[in-house]
């Protein structure tokens, strides 16, 4: 039997390959991470002997889970909460993003034994806003939250070229850090808004996200807290938030005439991004973002 192997140099042995190239993610809690599902499709399409192991790693054991990243040779890991800043201190290089987001969630393990740091969360949210033909340039986003995807987003945002960025938040200090750094870092101009009760929404947004986790299953009837009153027909309006796919927020803001795009795209294009930085090879996005919805829709 002859296994479709990895294109990775120096196998083993002449003859048969039969290790896998294993690949994953690192986290606590990480039952529910979907990326194995969508990685594994797109490794069996591209006929890639390619494992994605999803691996819970308490906080006090990531210096063990890192030693064994290299001990096994893994091609790269993802990193999700907690592990997504702990985690820089093992890069030798992180990427523009990643530095100014200060945060990792991709790991590219290279043949020199060095690793490489990516920051994919905002990344994949740009390219789905383009995949929408949602032009950033000199655009006003109003960005709801201030953890990590938000952080993510909101300097991807920047760096692709919006113009200014309100962050509505209702942790003073992380909202008033991430509208620093993103005004200190970028040429966009961000600014930190509490949210009090109902938030309401800047008369100029043109694009609303939604990058907190509200809404996400099994909470799914919930929705963030805004004055919806203040979606105007024709604004963009995004959640991060893909399972379910069609969340009540974005439900919400439909009624009111905006034009909304969920968050399986961005699932999708970061996973891509991930695939690509491992395999280096272009993604089968199609196939990728088939199973998801699949997984999520029931399609």
């Amino acid at each position: 039997m002859k296994i479709k192997g990895s294109d990775r140099k120096g196998a083993d042995t002449d003859g048969e390959n039969y290790r896998a190239e294993l690949v994953g993610v690192l986290g606590d809690s990480v039952d529910g991470n979907p990326t194995g599902v969508m990685e594994e499709a797109g490794f069996a399409h591209a006929g890639l002997n390619y494992r994605y192991m999803t691996i819970r790693v308490l906080p006090e054991d990531l210096d063990a889970a890192m030693a064994g990243v290299r001990a096994f040779h893994m091609r790269g890991v993802n990193l999700t909460m907690p592990h997504k800043i702990h985690v820089l201190k093992y890069m030798d290089e992180l990427s523009e993003a990643a530095r100014v987001i200060g945060a990792v969630n991709t790991v590219v393990c290279r043949k020199d034994g060095t690793m490489f740091g990516e920051n994919t969360d905002g990344k994949g949210f740009v390219q789905s806003l383009q995949e929408e033909h949602v032009a950033l340039k000199d655009r006003v986003i109003c960005l709801l939250g201030a953890g990590g995807a938000a952080r993510s987003i909101g300097v991807e945002c920047a760096l692709a070229g919006a113009g200014k960025i309100y962050v509505i938040n209702r942790n003073e200090v992380r909202g008033i850090s991430l509208a620093q750094t993103i005004t200190e870092h970028t040429a966009a101009r961000a600014v930190w808004l509490p949210w009090q009760g109902t938030a309401g929404i800047p008369e100029d947004t043109e694009i609303l996200i939604n990058a907190t986790c509200v809404g996400l299953a099994p909470q799914s009837d919930a929705c963030p807290d805004i004055e919806f009153g203040d979606v105007k027909a024709g604004m963009v309006v995004c959640d991060v938030v893909f399972n379910p796919v069609d969340t009540v927020f974005l439900t919400r803001a439909r009624a009111c005439g905006a034009r909304t795009i969920d968050g399986l795209g961005m699932l999708t294009n970061q996973g891509c991004i991930n695939f690509t930085l491992w395999t280096g090879r272009e993604a089968p996005r199609e196939v990728m973002y088939a199973k998801l919805k699949e997984e999520f829709s029931g399609v």
